[in-house]
């Protein structure tokens, strides 16, 4: 699907756009897109930075369009007022605060408004925001010069995420450099995002949701300073799995120029088995829909229960534990999942764009039994391996295979603001507020290492953002072309960035599974 565009695009060469006049010598704080005149606001913090919150992408995917892949806006979307002074709701979802973990007990700056309970969500939220400096204070404005583009997905298991997480605000990044612009999406997560009902013909939803995102950006970004030929589609954990499933999915039209992957590929088995759409049908028969003719009357039956009351089900369930389990998840469709990541990959069906692909040192230990003096070792290394590690290993091997440009890096920071447990290390999801800025925000501030180590990651991944290739290695990156070569980039290991190899991890590996078993 498309979004419908407001302009067109005549030359897509890097830096051949230039900035909008209309910008600076018109209010600035408005901007016209598909999705009407959206109105800016500007925090007194961060006086230069223009913060255009809650933009819808698509239609929202209520009532008939439940569990639909996402609707193009109509043509008249664009007369609307978007006057948002907040960031939006996220899709719906829920925090399991029942089981003791890192995120509930240790640090909740990474869900949802950084609550011990669940935020603000609704059905109605395919909506992305957008951080851009402000045209008086960027040098690429005064150029007249667009600026690069990271568009950022959320992790969170493929069940919980949005844009109001604390740690992954980007205000302070974009205040500091003045050269880049972020957009931060939503997509549906758990059964709305993933329903794999029998009646549907697309089970994925919420990864088309993020195709539909990146496709509003390329269509509307220049109008906020932004070049369209020069982003990059970059995730998280999920968020990250979700990166590398569109760039199998989309390899001739990735639309995006690079891609950022963080603890997480298309080998990380997130995955559902439910062929036989079994998970959908147990929770219709909870919310009275068991006598259903047809899955289509199944399906019509469910969209017609409030959403609160369908998420409600699923979490009472899933929290109780019990047995046998539901889940909702990505499943292999042939269309934006797949079964096979070695064949099409060998086969060169990923898109030919350069990547950044990572973990962190203690990726594993958030997913092992939980204790409050920290999980097993041995356990969260096999979390580690299994998960990420081996997953990624298998990943860069393969484009190495295809001559597809990788960079490889590990996180491994460990600053009690971030790391209020010292066992807890560069745990999954750790690196986040150093790219993102917000490492001082929330336990005191940190040593000069961490202010360090995260200017060294942000502009790292802005140069590769700005130029590609030549523009990580201007910071010293080199490729990664051949497994246990010393091309590692180490970021907050004793100083904020040096070469490593990982022989010995990669050692352990097999395929994209570890070769050993605790």
């Amino acid at each position: 699907m498309h979004v419908t565009s407001l302009l067109t695009v005549a030359s897509l060469s890097t830096g051949s756009l230039a900035w909008p006049k209309y910008v600076s010598q018109q209010d600035e704080m408005s901007v016209q897109t598909s999705s009407g005149l959206v109105h800016g606001i500007k925090d007194s913090k961060y006086p230069n930075v223009r913060q255009f919150l809650g933009i819808p992408f698509a239609q929202p995917p209520t009532g008939s369009l439940r569990f639909e892949p996402p609707q193009a806006l109509p043509a008249s979307a664009a007369k609307k007022v978007v006057n948002n002074t907040q960031l939006p709701p996220s899709c719906m979802q829920y925090l399991n605060t029942e089981s003791p973990g890192v995120y509930v007990d240790q640090i909740l700056e990474f869900g949802l408004q950084g609550l011990n309970r669940t935020g603000s969500i609704s059905e109605d939220c395919l909506t992305l925001s957008v951080w851009t400096p402000t045209s008086n204070n960027n040098q690429s404005c005064r150029s007249n010069e667009l600026l690069p583009v990271e568009i950022w997905i959320y992790g969170g298991g493929f069940s919980t995420g949005g844009q109001d997480v604390p740690y992954q605000i980007p205000s302070q990044w974009v205040e500091r450099t003045q050269d880049h612009i972020v957009v931060s999406i939503n997509y549906r997560v758990n059964i709305f995002g993933f329903p794999n009902a029998a009646g549907l013909s697309d089970h994925n939803v919420g990864l088309l949701d993020q195709r539909a995102a990146v496709e509003w950006v390329r269509d509307n970004i220049v109008r906020f300073g932004g070049d369209p030929s020069r982003m990059l589609l970059w995730g998280q954990s999920a968020g990250s799995i979700s990166v590398d499933y569109y760039n199998y999915a989309y390899p001739k039209d990735p639309i995006v120029s690079a891609f950022s992957m963080d603890s997480g590929t298309a080998f990380s088995v997130i995955q559902s088995v439910d062929t036989q759409h079994t998970n959908f049908t147990f929770v219709a028969s909870q919310l009275g829909c068991a006598n259903s003719s047809s899955p289509e009357a199944e399906l019509a039956c469910v969209r017609k229960v409030p959403a609160k009351d369908i998420e409600d089900s699923v979490a009472n369930y899933q929290i109780n534990g019990t047995s046998p389990g539901i889940s909702f998840l990505p499943i292999p469709d042939g269309k934006v999942v797949f079964s096979n990541y070695t064949s099409r990959a060998l086969a060169g069906n990923q898109a030919n764009i350069p990547a950044i692909i990572g973990t962190n040192a203690q990726d594993g230990v958030p997913f092992a039994p939980y204790s409050p003096s920290g999980p097993n070792a041995t356990l969260a290394q096999l979390a580690l391996l299994r998960t990420f590690f081996c997953p990624a290993t298998e990943s860069i091997r393969l484009r190495q295979l295809t001559n597809r440009p990788t960079y490889r890096y590990v996180y491994s920071g460990n600053f009690s603001n971030i790391a209020p447990a010292p066992w807890l290390g560069a745990y999954h999801s750790s690196e986040l507020p150093l790219l993102f800025g917000t490492y001082d925000n929330f336990r005191g501030a940190g040593p000069a290492l961490e202010g360090q180590t995260s200017v060294a990651m942000q502009d790292a991944w802005v140069a590769f953002t700005k130029d590609g290739m030549q523009g990580i290695e201007s910071t010293g990156w080199q490729e990664y072309e051949v497994l246990g070569e010393n091309t590692v980039r180490d970021f907050g290991d004793g100083v904020a960035v040096k070469d490593t190899d990982l022989k010995y991890l990669e050692g352990l590996c097999d395929g994209s599974m570890p070769n050993y078993s605790a």
